[in-house]
């Protein structure tokens, strides 16, 4: 592990001064990778200049100990210092541990765009596809991020059919990639007048938003339709050819945005999903030697693999994958996802620590 921060600190000056000499600086995309890198650096090599500080300071303690002899008052308020100086110690190698694996996916900080799609349950499926919306966007708000509408297609009584979404946050993508997959919910649903159970599910998808220096879209690539945005009536219903279809032909991806009065707002949404879509399925290409590994990681990231269950009825929400539950439905629905994300995260970690042993 300290080999590999040894070489994160020197990359990190050697960037400090390639960020300063004229080559770079007038070569803008150079210098905005460069910048980046620097940037996702910083936080690993503060943290691991404080540890080599906290090393150097129980160095000193345990010197003072044996010079003035174990007994001695120096040495008993030397004693002290050393027990939270070692406490602090394996504090911060365990996030140094954490700071590492997360630098391993260099999505971890990026923004997020997220996809919530109704999946079996017909109109209940979508009311709970509309309950996981909310839920995600109260945990955005929590956390201090920003989220904004690209794409919204409603169903009848509140419900949504699919909704699509940018969050804006760092760490958004470390915190929400495991939220990918399959959510299921089993409850009387509003329609149902013999008060029957059933299970309706939703599917997740967590993109990290790509930068516009990864993916070069050749514009002769693109497929562009514009039709009439269609929706509930009313405010709802354009009356020009404002919303857009986009289909990128070297690899079929196709999104819309219907969101926007604006045709060229719309067309400027729909390119950062596209962006996105494209950004995975080139990281899937590239995960797909390496399958073995990601089946012994916490979730395949598979849209179609059930992850967790909502049932109302026994006030209970269900984490599969690491078999976690917890009896606070109403609490979990209003964004109070920490226990599930950082217990999912810690069991992420273990794995993949566990992986390079």
């Amino acid at each position: 592990m300290f080999e590999r921060l040894k070489q994160k600190q020197r990359k990190y000056m050697e960037l400090e001064k390639e960020l300063s000499s004229p080559e770079v600086v007038s070569n803008r995309e150079q210098f905005a990778l460069k910048s980046k890198e620097y940037a996702d650096l910083r936080e690993i090599v503060a943290e691991y200049t404080r540890y080599r500080d906290l090393e150097a300071e129980k160095e000193s303690l345990e010197e003072l100990i044996e010079t003035e002899g174990e007994k001695s008052e120096y040495s008993m308020l030397a004693k002290k210092e050393l027990e939270e100086i070692l406490e602090a110690i394996d504090k911060k190698r365990e996030k140094l541990e954490e700071l590492l694996l997360d630098g391993e996916d260099e999505s971890s900080n990026r923004n997020v765009i997220m996809e919530v799609r109704a999946g079996t349950g017909g109109l209940e499926a979508a009311l709970f596809a509309a309950d996981l919306y909310k839920m995600y966007t109260k945990y955005v708000v929590e956390k201090g991020w920003k989220t904004s509408l690209i794409s919204l297609n409603e169903s009848e009584l509140g419900g949504i059919k699919e909704v699509i979404f940018s969050i804006e946050g760092r760490g958004a993508y470390k915190f929400l990639k495991l939220e990918m997959g399959t959510h299921r919910v089993q409850r009387v649903p509003e329609t149902e007048a013999s008060g029957r159970i059933h299970t309706s599910a939703a599917t997740v998808a967590v993109l990290p938003e790509a930068e516009d220096v990864e993916v070069n879209i050749n514009p002769q690539d693109l497929k562009i339709d514009t039709y009439r945005s269609s929706g509930a009536g009313g405010q709802h219903v354009n009356v020009t050819d404002s919303a857009v279809r986009i289909t990128h032909l070297p690899t079929g991806v196709v999104v819309s945005c219907q969101d926007e009065r604006s045709q060229h707002k719309n067309k400027t949404k729909a390119m950062r999903v596209m962006k996105a879509r494209i950004l995975e399925k080139q990281k899937e290409d590239q995960q797909k030697e390496r399958s073995e590994q990601r089946k012994e990681q916490v979730g395949s990231g598979d849209r179609s693999e059930k992850i967790r269950t909502y049932n109302f009825p026994e006030n209970r929400v269900t984490d599969h994958r690491i078999n976690l539950t917890v009896y606070n439905l109403a609490n979990i629905l209003e964004g109070d996802l920490s226990s599930f994300i950082e217990a999912l995260l810690a069991a992420d970690r273990k794995l993949k620590l566990a992986g390079k042993q």
